[in-house]
């Protein structure tokens, strides 16, 4: 693991509640392999485009992928982009409409992405995308085939200019506020997979594999 602190720049330097940021690197990847969806900033043809796509870490290189055709990769191959991954813990309610917040781990990454053209690495780099959503997935599964392959885009984006926003903690009020008979306090929220469905086409006699079924629910923090 890498115990270099994360870059601090113009862009990642937290300027409105600094407290809340983390500098080292373990929490990025805390924040990055805890979360299911990235959000993919790009500006396509002189617009901002806001993306949701799967994602997959490989040590300090995030995976993004698409089809060959889709616009957002090929500006993305060619400009700076940001990726932002969200957990939201809670809801915050205070006593004062101002004060409401919410609980989160977040985390924003800059930099220009690599197209990833070597094979070894494609496959590596799909292979970390599945894992992410789908652990144990890749190993039983057809693999992609060569037609398939030339098909997905794959970027490699270096997680060296990154930041992470966390917070956790009850409301926080003025203190005239804190007389109010107003109840305050954390809604927690909680992301769980539920019961898989099977596929309609699904042969009679497959069951559900263990690393489906045996999934744990993504982790979430409590104040």
């Amino acid at each position: 693991m890498n115990a270099t602190p994360l870059s601090s720049t113009d862009r990642t330097r937290l300027g409105r509640l600094s407290e809340r940021g983390l500098t080292d690197r373990a929490s990025l990847y805390e924040v990055l392999d805890g979360g299911l969806i990235c959000h993919l900033g790009v500006v396509v043809n002189g617009s901002p485009r806001v993306i949701p796509t799967g994602y997959g870490r490989d040590g300090d290189t995030l995976y993004i992928h698409g089809s060959t055709g889709a616009r957002s990769l090929i500006a993305g191959r060619d400009q700076e982009i940001c990726v932002t991954i969200t957990h939201l813990d809670g809801l915050v309610l205070a006593r004062s409409m101002f004060h409401h917040s919410m609980n989160y781990r977040s985390a924003i990454i800059y930099g220009t992405p690599r197209p990833v053209t070597d094979p070894d690495e494609k496959l590596a780099a799909l292979r970390a995308v599945s894992e992410q959503l789908a652990p144990g997935q890749w190993d039983v599964v057809r693999q992609p085939t060569r037609k398939e392959l030339a098909a997905t885009t794959v970027l490699a984006l270096s997680l060296e200019e990154a930041s992470v926003k966390v917070r956790n903690a009850p409301p926080s009020d003025d203190d005239e506020d804190y007389a109010l008979d107003v109840w305050a306090g954390v809604v927690p929220v909680h992301q769980v997979f539920g019961t898989p469905i099977p596929d309609p086409n699904l042969r009679p006699g497959i069951p559900v594999p263990p690393h489906v079924t045996d999934r744990p629910n993504p982790t979430h923090a409590t104040p």
